[in-house]
């Protein structure tokens, strides 16, 4: 709609009431535009003509949003207002914003099956077999409508998906817009334009309420030797972005502020993937060439300890966060933090040092298992049941290392060799293995990510018992009793 001038002569008796209504609307336009104040005004010479650019009307109201559950999307549009010899208004005229709706109930047919589903049992053009279809996700423009035929090995495009389509199936959030996938801003806004979160999690931030914490950790590796864990960085309350890279044979490790392993724990090595860590999900990854990452976005609820488990020397461990600057210490004093503790067995206690090993009763009482069902469980979850002479027994690093001999074998899922080492974690392992004496030990055989590490390995609180015939006994009772 354009606007035409008119005089002041003319006055507004003269005017059709249309003109009239236009007149008006025009001339607070002009009047900002002279005084240089006009918000609206993307461009244009003063007095409002000489060429520039149009005017917007305000945004008018947000339309009912495309869907009533999940994802979806609204939209509401603005009117251009200008001269004939202004140029158009800078800027879209339309504006979406994705829609803050509840989770759709269970059983509820996702907005592209319903799509999708709207073809099912209708030929395809120039075809007359009917199918039925679902959708298709590995197509090139994931706001196409690819819809896959059941049974059969080929999909169809239906055109464009409808706006407020999530472009991907869950977690995505974002949605198709006229054929094309929109991020959804942290300002509910779709597109481009959209808000951002700055490193901070403010909508529009420029990171100047926090503060980014880097280090790197060079320890080579324990004093006491390769084997064992050690701290590399706690990760305060709050953090956000965090970042851990690691390219060695080591591993790293995750504690949470009740001294809980959360990844990678009690000497056993985890799979890659995602895991719930104070309030956040960390993403676990390590590759063939051990390229080895922990990510998280936070921000965290509670104090995480990231930690490594020594196998081999450490190169360097690269590790990065925010913090909030309110309540933060500076990022030196943050990367300083000190190692408050080793880390050892299912339940970290303070570590005794590992130079010798330590009395039996500074290790406090072990756990027995007792009882035809405990005695049938260690059995069958065991990789190993077998008769041994503990020949020697070395703490290394914070594990311990039993030479043994043995001597008959009653359930092996992998072959055992004459003489084998054993390890257990901790320098105070449960129970205390005595040198000399015959036992009935249930073992698994621990392999590492890469399978590099293969060994035998006594877990905490597992079987190992002294040999008699009674034990002999009962041990062969259980052969062929486990599912």
């Amino acid at each position: 709609m354009a606007l035409h001038s008119q005089t002041p002569q003319e006055g507004p008796r003269k005017c059709p009431l249309i003109r009239l209504l236009l007149f008006c609307l025009a001339l607070p336009l002009a009047a900002a535009a002279a005084q240089g104040s006009d918000p609206m005004r993307t461009g244009g010479t003063e007095g409002g003509g000489g060429g520039g650019h149009g005017a917007w009307a305000p945004w008018g109201p947000w339309s009912p949003c495309s869907s009533t559950c999940g994802g979806g999307a609204a939209f509401r549009t603005r009117t251009c207002l200008q001269f004939p010899e202004e140029q158009p208004c800078m800027g879209p005229p339309r504006q979406y914003r994705a829609c803050d709706l509840e989770e759709c109930p269970p059983g509820s047919v996702p907005f592209r099956d319903l799509q999708c589903g709207l073809y099912n049992g209708k030929p395809l053009p120039g075809g007359r077999d009917p199918y039925r279809w679902v959708p298709f996700h590995g197509a090139p423009n994931s706001c196409d409508l690819a819809c896959l035929a059941l049974g059969h090995h080929f999909y169809y495009t239906f055109g464009r998906a409808l706006d407020g389509t999530r472009c991907g199936p869950p977690p995505s959030q974002d949605l198709c817009i006229s054929g094309h996938c929109w991020r959804a801003g942290c300002d509910g806004t779709l597109g481009p334009d959209a808000g951002r979160e700055d490193a901070c999690g403010e909508c529009n931030g420029r990171n100047a309420s926090c503060l980014r914490v880097e280090g790197v950790f060079r320890e080579a590796f324990p004093p006491a030797g390769f084997f064992g864990y050690k701290n590399v960085t706690r990760i305060p309350s709050g953090a956000r972005h965090i970042k851990v890279t690691d390219r060695s044979r080591n591993y790293l490790a995750l504690m949470d502020a009740q001294q809980r392993f959360l990844l990678n724990g009690d000497w056993t090595v985890d799979r890659p993937g995602l895991y719930p860590a104070a309030g956040t999900e960390m993403y676990y990854s390590r590759t063939a060439d051990v390229l080895e990452t922990l990510e998280a976005p936070g921000p965290t609820q509670e104090e995480l300890t990231i930690m490594v488990l020594f196998q081999a020397p450490n190169p360097g461990i690269k590790f990065e966060f925010w913090v909030p600057k309110e309540g933060s210490s500076s990022p030196s004093a943050l990367r300083r933090q000190q190692q408050t503790r080793e880390a050892q067995g299912e339940h970290p206690l303070e570590a005794p040092t590992a130079t010798a090993p330590p009395q039996q009763e500074q290790c406090g009482k072990c756990p027995v298992a007792k009882g035809k069902s405990q005695r049938m469980r260690h059995y069958c979850s065991s990789d190993f049941v077998f008769r041994a002479q503990i020949l020697s027994r070395r703490p290394v690093g914070r594990e311990t290392r039993y030479d043994l001999r043995v001597e008959e074998t009653y359930r092996n899922r992998f072959p055992l060799e004459r003489r084998e080492f054993a390890w257990a974690p901790g320098t105070c392992t449960c129970p205390l293995l005595e040198e000399g004496r015959h036992y009935l030990l249930m073992a698994r055989r621990h392999v590492n990510f890469e399978g590099t590490l293969n060994r035998l390995l006594l877990p905490r609180g597992g079987y190992a018992q002294p040999w008699t015939p009674r034990e002999d006994r009962q041990a062969r009772q259980l052969a062929g009793m486990c599912p």
